[in-house]
């Protein structure tokens, strides 16, 4: 199963909706303060919210100021997913599908939407494309016995009556040309829906999300250490799963076979209190095996821990699990999907291991069941990526957040010299050069020059010198291509990024 989009509502700066579409490899990029680390930080308060290896706790102050303000206290983060599984096991073992459940959206996607009343405790809806025919609608929230009454009175036939799957399927087939689809959200705090969600979780995605080096606190080695990563992944997989389940199911048959010995032998003394008594052992689902592996780690020279290390030590460790895991997850068949964030992973990293630390995470993104989340001020991470990899975070005119996928650009063509220049602010003579062209090209030279003040500039031609009145962007033009001419000053970063503005203008007024 893979994260296909996911949005978000009243979470810190994001107060209107805002969809985000989500790949294989997806990129954040922005300026500062932007709310690039808010989507991957909203990502793990929705999927590991309540769990111990979540790293955000969602509390008042993440619900959007404004929002507050009028009275909306709710918080909403909602995912979609594509790339289902084939069968799902919903209620007791019987298999099912999504399809069959009527649990897709009018996209044929699973969408998951949890509200945050007051930034406490999810609620959890799934918002399906589901039949609202009142004689056949919430089958989902019904019990057995609810069930067979509808198939009793509307004489319907079904191949058995003890399997909730195979009685909601005769119900809807026989109501199937009055169906009533609509989309919906299905409350799964509702009767048996509740067992539904529990079970639905187990097919998401795991999330992990690495976070800067941005405190201080030793707490903070938790989310850094890769190893403890690691132990999540691997009590994930269903072959683990498994051992897990036999061994409690062993544990479970010996404990049975001494309380009923205990309690056998309490009758012969005293039968009335030995029929109240019953073992009461848990469920091999709810046996924490994490906790086991709680104190994994990476220590170095004289056993000193990872989180006592440098940052860019810590950094270094956490590069080259990725750059393991890459090859792992390459070599092997993954069946646990797993997201992968990581916030600014050029932090403390030569140029050098930037570049490597983004093979590894391109060749990560390619293994199956993998997504890897980043975000960035790096352009040396930015250019090593596909311009589809990319989304660019900005605001609107009214100040609303603005997600783009494909730059709404002054270039009418991915750019990734314009994708630096606006979201770092990272000014280069590439970029001058790609607006001048594009001007060329479009035979807009002429117009573009027009009412334009000039600058004086000692051109060299054959061994000769002359004056000529140009424009400041011809200026600074001649003198990139040409810095053999040393007759003139040289340009500042004020007039280039003034050409590079006049020039960027210029191609917006065309292109409106």
């Amino acid at each position: 199963m893979k994260l296909h989009s996911i949005k978000l509502k009243n979470f810190r700066s994001y107060k209107e909706e805002i969809e985000i579409k989500i790949d294989d490899l997806t990129v954040f990029v922005g300026k500062n303060d932007i709310g690039k680390s808010t989507v991957l930080e909203a990502l793990d308060v929705f999927f590991n919210d309540g769990k111990g290896n979540g790293v955000i706790k969602l509390d008042k102050e993440d619900i959007n100021k404004t929002a507050l303000n009028e009275g909306d206290k709710d918080v909403f983060i909602s995912a979609t997913f594509t790339d289902l599984p084939d069968s799902i096991t919903i209620d007791a073992t019987n298999l099912t599908t999504f399809q069959s459940e009527y649990l897709l959206n009018s996209e044929d996607r699973l969408e998951i939407v949890k509200k945050y009343p007051n930034a406490g405790s999810p609620k959890v809806f799934i918002k399906a494309n589901h039949p609202t025919n009142p004689k056949c609608s919430e089958l989902l929230l019904k019990k057995i016995t609810d069930y067979r009454k509808i198939i009793k009175d509307e004489s319907i036939e079904s191949e058995n009556l003890t399997t909730n799957a195979v009685m909601r399927t005769a119900i809807w087939n026989h109501f199937a040309t009055d169906l009533q689809l609509s989309e919906i959200e299905i409350d799964t705090s509702k009767e048996d829906a509740k067992n539904i969600w529990e079970r639905l979780q187990t097919y998401l995605p795991q999330y992990s999300l690495f976070q800067s080096d941005r405190k201080n606190s030793d707490n903070d080695s938790e989310v850094q250490d890769p190893l403890r990563k690691a132990v999540s992944q691997i009590l994930g997989d269903q072959e683990v799963l498994d051992m897990f389940a036999d061994i409690a199911g062993r544990v479970e048959t010996h404990l049975r076979a001494v309380s009923d010995a205990t309690l056998g032998k309490l009758r012969e003394m005293n039968p009335d209190i030995a029929d109240s008594l019953t073992p009461v052992i848990p469920s091999a689902s709810a046996l924490k095996w994490i906790d086991v592996f709680k104190n994994v780690s990476i220590s170095g020279d004289e056993n000193i821990p990872i989180n006592k290390r440098g940052s860019g030590v810590k950094r270094l460790i956490l590069l080259n699990f990725f750059r393991a895991e890459a090859e792992r997850r390459l070599q092997t068949g993954n069946s646990q999907s797993i997201i992968y964030a990581i916030e600014e992973p050029e932090t403390s990293q030569h140029t050098d291991h930037q570049k490597l630390l983004i093979k590894a995470f391109v060749e990560l993104s390619q293994a199956n069941n993998t997504q890897v989340l980043l975000t960035t001020h790096s352009s040396t991470v930015v250019k090593s990526l596909e311009f589809e990899n990319l989304r660019l975070i900005n605001k609107d005119m009214d100040g609303n957040k603005v997600i783009s996928e494909v730059m709404s650009s002054q270039l009418p063509y991915p750019s990734l010299n314009e994708i630096n220049f606006v979201a770092f602010r990272d000014l280069t003579e590439e970029y001058h050069n790609e607006l001048h062209g594009y001007i060329e090209a479009e035979e807009l030279w002429n117009d573009y020059k027009s009412g334009k003040p000039t600058v004086i500039y000692n051109k060299i031609f054959r061994g000769n010198a002359s004056i000529q009145q140009i424009i400041l962007t011809e200026y600074i033009r001649h003198q990139i291509h040409h810095p053999e001419n040393t007759l003139n000053p040289r340009f500042t970063f004020e007039q280039l990024e003034d050409s590079v503005n006049l020039m960027r203008d210029f191609i917006l007024s065309q292109r409106n």
